[in-house]
């Protein structure tokens, strides 16, 4: 899980994860799907070789205000080849 915390309308967040291949073949991300349209993941579509490590970077629009909590279901073929990340926060309005 991330929790962006309190942040404001219109403000640009991220939020890098770390993805680290501790299996012996070359891990394979095939998509990482997100739950809505305001949250965009990106990643690399290179093979992670063992040991390697990458990143999924996953960036969220802030034009909603209020509560939010999603989701971004990444595939692989990883021995858990469905693994789901978290990211939440509160948007405020700029009144606020």
């Amino acid at each position: 899980d991330h929790d962006f915390g309190t942040i404001n309308e219109g403000q640009k967040v991220t939020h890098i994860y770390k993805v680290k291949n501790t299996g012996e073949a070359p891990l394979i991300i095939q998509s990482a799907q997100p739950s809505c349209g305001c949250t965009v993941p990106s990643y690399s579509k290179t093979p992670i070789l063992s040991g390697e490590s990458s990143e999924i970077k996953v960036k969220y629009a802030t034009n909603r205000i209020g509560v939010f909590k999603k989701t971004i279901t990444v595939i692989s073929n990883a021995s858990e080849p469905n693994k789901i990340l978290y990211i939440k926060g509160t948007v405020l309005s700029p009144a606020n």
